[in-house]
């Protein structure tokens, strides 16, 4: 059996994952304050990937980040960079398909927060970004771990995003979804059954994990 797929899907998952705690996480906060309009814009198109079928997200995809066109092209002229059937392609395209799984949960603990929290933080002088960091984050621990792993066990089992913009390259974009679907083409139930019981494995792992910790931190004192 061929592990690559999985090391790839695993590699992908985790800088996936790690990409949106840098970027989803603040960006979370920042929708959590106040409503406008350009924020219920924004937040819409960050929902879009849940419920947009992932062939269509891909399609649009692969059309922006064609070396042939629009922003692709530009990056290729320019830069002599390339997304389309590379791992870094593989790495864009997941970090819009999972943004949702890690702004979300985020989002809506950051709302539910008592406001009193922030207004005695700022009172102490501490400035909007110290009191997320070192206030508001603390607080939402359960939620901010539940994102985290929704947004690794989402990222392990993408399909169509990452077929339609990275294709099938040993190596390469040949994470375990697309293995799976190639050996069951290939009428290799075997492998195909290997890599569906390590990725199920792997996700069931990650599932049970958060429901521990959070009914810990339920029964702790200090959760």
């Amino acid at each position: 059996m061929d592990l690559s797929p999985i090391w790839l899907t695993l590699k992908l998952a985790g800088i996936t994952t790690a990409m949106l705690i840098v970027i989803g996480v603040p960006f979370a906060w920042w929708l959590s304050r106040g409503k406008t309009f350009f924020k219920i814009i924004i937040e819409a198109i960050i929902t879009m990937p849940l419920v947009l079928p992932p062939s269509v997200l891909g399609f649009y995809l692969l059309l922006a980040f064609s070396p042939q066109h629009g922003i692709g092209k530009w990056l290729h002229d320019s830069f002599d960079v390339q997304f389309v059937f590379s791992f870094q392609g593989l790495v864009l395209a997941s970090v819009i398909y999972s943004m949702p799984f890690m702004v979300g949960p985020v989002k809506s603990a950051l709302q539910q927060l008592p406001a009193s929290l922030a207004e005695a933080s700022y009172t102490l002088g501490k400035s909007p970004w110290q009191t997320f960091k070192s206030v508001l984050l603390p607080n939402i621990k359960p939620s901010l771990l539940t994102a985290i792993v929704l947004t690794f066990a989402h990222t392990l089992g993408e399909f169509g995003v990452v077929l339609m913009i990275g294709g099938n390259i040993p190596g390469v974009t040949r994470v375990a979804s697309i293995a799976v679907y190639d050996s069951v083409e290939k009428m290799d139930y075997a492998s195909a059954n290997n890599y569906s019981l390590i990725l199920f494995s792997i996700t069931f792992v990650l599932v049970i994990s958060v429901f521990v910790f959070n009914k810990y931190q339920a029964k702790s004192p200090l959760g």
